[in-house]
């Protein structure tokens, strides 16, 4: 299984940076960051000063979307970033729920995405693209070899289809294994019925991961760093309510019951330790969604998620106890699952 470091861009990009070195040298492969331009500092300047202070970390946002910037120089960006690093990069995309909430508008449609997919996935790799208009291009300066994998992050059944069908990768953002048994078999359902080996598709879970020495005081403690990530998720399945209902059943109701007492959601909070928007979210969600507990525990659901056909496990690392968690990885925890 491999590992990911994701991180919000906050200033100073300096400490970004020295984390990310911090976990590749604990044994990480990937290191992502958000990506909304209001909320936080630019990621893919800062990509580039991550790649030129490690040696093998394959970076990339989690995720970019295709409103936000015009697909041929989100593409093109990656593609400098490859030809000075070598293929170390990975076009995360979604509909991008702060970066175009905060801006004033909504989130991009399923349509944009799997276009904008197509586009950035071509331009990337050398090849030609039609930017939808008719107008056809293609970067003449790649070299042979370029390659650009595009990972796509979904919860309803729209999306995860469309992951299974078009997607390189598909990232679900929780960790809890009886959800992620259900949609990693959408998306392998959708790829196959697409006509494409599902083992193509790198499935990418991502959750906050917060190591304790077992004690009822620490667990308590970091269930509260953590609880802003069922907020976060609450987003998503209140798009996903809006347009299903609750009774459809499109998506588990395990998924749906818990956002009943949601109220709002303000971004200046999101994806913070102490959101007071996500006071609504119980501890059983905070513990299903996300690893709390002694590296053993951590190590036991993450084989029970790795069965599931998870590839990657990718700890948001977004709490008051970064480094920690990143050396109890490296010390404990990724040994476990790959020595």
């Amino acid at each position: 299984m491999d590992f990911g470091l994701v991180l919000q861009t906050d200033p100073p990009a300096s400490a970004v940076i020295s984390l990310m070195r911090r976990a590749e040298r604990n044994g990480f492969r990937y290191g992502w960051t958000f990506d909304s331009a209001v909320l936080w500092q630019e990621p893919f300047v800062i990509y580039s000063q991550i790649l030129a202070n490690t040696d093998r970390l394959v970076v990339g946002p989690m995720v970019t979307n295709p409103g936000t910037r015009t697909w041929e120089v989100t593409a093109s960006t990656f593609a400098t970033l490859n030809d000075m690093y070598g293929n170390r990069t990975v076009c995360g995309i979604g509909r991008g729920d702060s970066a175009m909430r905060v801006a004033g508008r909504p989130p991009n449609t399923l349509a944009r995405i799997s276009a904008a997919m197509k586009v950035i996935r071509a331009l990337g790799s050398g090849q030609e693209a039609d930017l939808g208009d008719g107008t056809v291009i293609k970067f003449p300066w790649i070299g042979e070899g370029a390659k650009l994998p595009v990972w796509m992050a979904a919860y309803g059944p729209k999306a995860l289809r469309m992951a299974g069908e078009e997607a390189d990768g598909f990232i679900l953002q929780l960790a809890d294994p009886h959800l992620t048994e259900w949609m990693v078999g959408a998306v392998r359902e959708a790829a196959v019925a697409a006509g494409r080996d599902p083992s193509e598709v790198t499935i990418c879970v991502a959750a906050p991961a917060y190591v304790t020495d077992g004690s009822d005081e620490q667990r308590a403690h970091a269930r509260d760093q953590c609880r802003w990530f069922g907020g976060m998720v609450g987003n998503h399945v209140a798009d996903i309510v809006s347009r299903y209902g609750t009774e459809s059943g499109a998506v588990p109701q395990e998924l749906t019951d818990y956002i009943r007492a949601r109220e709002g959601y303000d971004y200046a909070h999101h994806g913070r330790s102490g959101n007071p928007d996500t006071a609504f979210v119980p501890d059983e969600i905070v513990d299903r969604f996300c690893l709390i507990g002694t590296p053993e525990e951590h190590v036991a659901k993450l084989r029970a998620l790795r069965d599931l056909g998870v590839d990657q496990f990718a700890v948001y690392d977004m709490h008051d106890a970064k480094a920690e968690t990143i050396d109890a990885y490296g010390a404990y925890v990724i040994p476990a699952l790959n020595g």
